[in-house]
């Protein structure tokens, strides 16, 4: 029967597939994703016992296929397309299958949360349970959440398809961003890091590279990705505290997933239209590269941020290209451009603003300016790591 450890991760990467594939034939999203969950069930309880067939995701599709087929009897206004459904082969795996469904489950239709859950769900194989976990959010909310956006998504009546327009495909690269950097920074809770999201991430975003080689905003995407969670085991200590950027024992990034990312954002920016997750990728690779904190190129880096506050500004651009301009010209350089942008109200209520004023206050000397803002940093994130470490920086300077 072989060794079935692997079973787990071998029906999370056939899920899409068949996913795509069943969709692809009866064109329900719905009622496909029910009959592929049963068709996984039936995989987890049979190949124990009989062991993994020679080709499990044809023996899944099939199954599905049949359980849809047997869901369309069911339903007796139906009865005439289900005897002709019921007839016809079983769909085969097509290679854009997982665009597709990437692509459908980031309908314009639903909203960023919806799209975050579902392709989650449908694309990442996970669980409702292990979306729940992921996401910090009660079950029950997750399961009403992919329930209401495969609703949405049969109200549109979209067809399973490969839309020509940009749109659809930003959106995407959006989604696998933000589940990233949910993964990567935590939003709330006491854990920094959610390996599962950030792992789940990066697969998807490899697979779409595959998928589309010569979109540089995609290579962009996977080489920001791997250059940035390559530093992932030198962010936290034993006891899971927060070790920010300039204190990391840089002997314990992934060296590896640093050189892939490197070859990947050099290649792409010789060849495409540069866009901002390039930008993005090329400023992880400086800090990458860098054997020590105080190697670090702050001027390239202040140069990078430059470029990409015209290609995409926001105001977390703005703050980090304030943190680098005072790497360059000084710490008051950076707090008078922090005052320069005291009115925006997305900085003026983000704790990252309050501990950027916090170091910068600490590293012109002005020890009690800075330990009162490392303390209302602290009280404006939801992250327990990180109100533990702005807590301690403020506790240092008593």
């Amino acid at each position: 029967m072989g060794d079935l450890s692997g079973l787990p991760d071998l029906l999370r990467e056939c899920a899409p597939r068949v996913l795509a594939a069943v969709v692809r034939r009866y064109g329900d999203f719905e009622a496909c994703e029910d009959a592929v969950q049963e068709a996984l069930i039936a995989a987890a309880q049979q190949w124990p016992r009989t062991g993994v067939p020679d080709q499990p995701r044809h023996w899944l599709i099939t199954v599905a296929g049949r359980r849809r087929v047997e869901l369309l009897r069911n339903e007796t206004a139906r009865r005439r397309r289900e005897d002709a459904a019921g007839q016809e082969p079983a769909p085969q795996p097509r290679g854009d299958d997982e665009l597709a469904l990437l692509l459908l489950c980031c309908h314009p239709a639903l909203s960023v949360p919806a799209q975050v859950t579902l392709t989650l769900r449908a694309v990442g194989g996970l669980t409702t349970a292990e979306i729940a976990r992921a996401l910090l959010l009660p079950e029950a909310t997750v399961g009403q959440r992919i329930s209401r956006a495969k609703q949405r998504i049969r109200d549109t009546g979209t067809r399973f398809d490969l839309p020509a327009t940009d749109e659809r495909l930003t959106a995407v690269r959006h989604v696998l961003y933000l589940i990233f950097n949910e993964g990567y920074t935590a939003s709330s809770g006491d854990a920094l890091n959610r390996v599962e999201l950030t792992r789940e991430a990066i697969r998807l975003t490899r697979q779409l590279h595959r998928r589309l080689p010569d979109d540089g905003e995609v290579a962009g995407l996977l080489a920001l990705m791997l250059l940035t969670d390559a530093r992932r085991p030198a962010r936290t200590g034993p006891d899971g505290a927060l070790i920010p950027l300039a204190e990391q024992d840089r002997g314990r990034w992934d060296a590896t997933a640093i050189a892939e990312g490197v070859e990947i954002i050099t290649r792409t920016l010789a060849r495409a239209p540069i866009g901002p997750f390039q930008v993005q990728a090329a400023i992880a690779a400086v800090h990458d590269e860098a054997a020590r904190a105080e190697d670090t190129d702050w001027r390239q880096i202040l140069l990078l941020y430059a470029m990409l506050h015209t290609l995409a500004p926001s105001p977390m651009v703005t703050l980090n290209r304030i943190v680098a301009g005072a790497m360059v010209d000084g710490p008051e350089a950076g707090l008078a451009a922090l005052d320069r942008v005291a009115g925006d109200p997305v900085l003026a209520r983000h704790h990252r603003t309050a501990a950027v004023r916090a170091h910068l206050l600490e590293l012109a000397g002005d020890r009690a300016g800075a330990r009162e803002h490392y303390r209302l940093a602290a009280r404006l994130t939801l992250s327990l790591p990180e109100q533990r470490y702005l807590e301690s920086r403020a506790a240092r300077l008593r």
